[in-house]
């Protein structure tokens, strides 16, 4: 079944019952399916179909969720689209999507944000209607129309993720992985209507579906987190406890300032907390035995997936004993989900690694999606036919370009094989030398860039610090288990790690920060 016939179930029986919070607004379930019907009735009056691509361009909010509800009752695809990016960008991810429609929301924001998404469209002559959010009054015409026939294998969102090329590639996702992402999320958190999930995550993140949606499957409380509060630790820390969240997906540098801000207070943080999520870049043992002690009455997940696979295909509970490893484990296949490593042999040729053996990961089973949209060199080489199962629901393989080995009857995650570099003749891994500096005790996180001219490359770590440190003190901490051709030559502190829109390490931001005419180390 969809997400939206679980809704209205529960719209039915216990229709006053919270179903999303945003600040003030406060949505049971009987008024988001209210809404959800008035942005279904405005998106088919605009002549929306099954089948069609639509860009969606909005804030994080409470409409967010009915928007996706909608699109899912229509059959149609969605396409968030991020309000920060270039015009060009968004001209170009909706032309190469070949998006049928832009919608512009909230209808908060007026006619600024429908102004705006109309002149991005005309100026790059993409040739795409411009559809406004329904005003809170609007009709809901007929309502959401009901859900006819098998939708299991429609395509159900679309999100762009950064090419190597420098152009954006868009991962086309089914309404059935979307679905088994979605209950392995409530089986394995253990959702109840008694949950309050934080939203958290920028529209044009995958892990945002989860977040609108799941919650929503066992009958809980989508909490929107507004930017804002994102964007300071102690103002997180207030917005999850003022809504008493039980579960937050965070990224690990996120994760590290509620540490922070948690060791500094006096008394227990986050009290209704029950699960801490970490994903979207590797959790560092040192930052997850931090959580662990500072908040000891919340459970810590690691968890792993590409966006390709409809989202996260490993969960694994972080425990004490994790933290003494040198790196975290991304845990076992969710439901659905069926990982393999193989071994190439250089030729084209791949064979299954042998027990402990390193290899490259690829995905398999309901999670594998369609590829991606209009894009057919990028989706030869990261989707091939699977071979491996001759019971394979999609009869796809997914190339993860990620390294890992099976140990423990887990997965662990070595890094991506498009990370190896050379420098100075020597072939190393940058996040072998991250995991070393992460152990520091005063490095809260870190990112290792290559620097400088290609004829004179140099190493550059950037890290977030609770203390002062001299670069001496960091060469002769990386030097005791590195060899020296992998211990960084510059060192730039910071106090935070700048970010992208998606949550992640912004490795442009850092690049700009490594001057070629700085000293040894600089603070920024």
């Amino acid at each position: 079944m969809p997400v939206l016939a679980y809704v209205a179930d529960t719209a039915a029986s216990v229709p006053q019952r919270t179903a999303v919070v945003d600040g003030d607004v406060v949505w049971t379930y009987a008024q988001l399916l209210h809404r959800t019907g008035q942005f279904a009735t405005a998106l088919r009056a605009a002549g929306c179909r099954a089948g069609d691509i639509v860009a969606a361009a909005g804030e994080r909010c409470a409409d967010s969720v009915a928007v996706l509800l909608a699109l899912e009752s229509l059959g149609a695809v969605y396409l968030p689209v991020h309000t920060a990016w270039p015009a060009q960008r968004v001209a170009d991810v909706l032309r190469r999507a070949g998006a049928a429609l832009l919608l512009a929301y909230p209808a908060g924001a007026g006619g600024a944000s429908v102004s705006a998404a109309a002149s991005v469209t005309a100026a790059a002559d993409v040739g795409v209607a411009v559809l406004g959010a329904p005003r809170a009054d609007a009709p809901a015409g007929d309502g959401v129309p009901p859900v006819a026939g098998d939708r299991a294998l429609e395509a159900r969102y679309c999100v762009f993720t950064s090419g190597t090329t420098g152009r954006p590639k868009g991962a086309l996702v089914e309404h059935r992985g979307m679905m088994n992402h979605l209950w392995a999320k409530v089986d394995d958190l253990s959702l109840t209507a008694d949950d309050k999930v934080a939203f958290t995550a920028p529209l044009v993140f995958d892990i945002s579906i989860w977040q609108m949606l799941a919650p929503l499957l066992a009958g809980g409380t989508v909490v929107v987190v507004r930017q804002a509060d994102l964007k300071f630790p102690r103002a997180l820390v207030r917005a999850l406890e003022q809504h008493a969240v039980t579960v937050v997906e965070l990224v690990p540098t996120v994760v590290g300032w509620i540490v922070r801000a948690a060791e500094r207070r006096a008394g227990r943080s986050l009290p209704a907390l029950r699960w801490l999520i970490s994903t979207g870049e590797e959790l560092r043992p040192a930052l997850a035995a931090r959580v662990l002690a500072a908040a000891d009455h919340v459970r810590l997940l690691n968890a792993y997936g590409p966006t390709e696979c409809s989202d996260d295909v490993t969960h694994h509970e972080v425990t004490a004993a994790d933290t003494a490893r040198e790196r975290l484990p991304v845990g076992r296949p969710i439901t659905g989900a069926r990982l393999y490593l193989l071994v190439s042999d250089g030729n084209g040729a791949w064979r299954a690694a042998e027990p402990g053996e390193a290899g490259e990961l690829f995905v398999g089973g309901v999670v594998v999606g369609l590829g991606y949209v209009n894009d057919p060199v990028n989706d030869a080489a990261a989707f091939h036919a699977d071979g491996l199962d001759p019971h394979s629901p999609t009869g796809r393989l997914y190339r993860t370009g990620d390294l890992a080995r099976f140990g423990d009857g887990v997965v662990h995650y070595l890094g991506r094989t498009d990370r190896q570099v050379k420098v100075s003749g020597v072939r190393m891994e940058l996040e072998e030398i991250e995991a070393v500096l992460c152990r520091h005790p005063d490095i809260g996180g870190c990112a290792v860039l290559v620097t400088g001219p290609p004829a004179a490359p140099e190493l550059t770590a950037f890290c977030t610090v609770g203390a002062p440190l001299e670069t001496a003190a960091l060469r002769a901490y990386a030097g005791r288990s590195l060899p020296e051709a992998m211990v960084p030559r510059y060192f730039v502190t910071l106090d935070a790690m700048p970010l992208t829109p998606n949550g992640k390490t912004d490795l442009h931001a850092l690049r700009r920060l490594a001057a070629p005419d700085r000293a040894d180390s600089a603070q920024a």
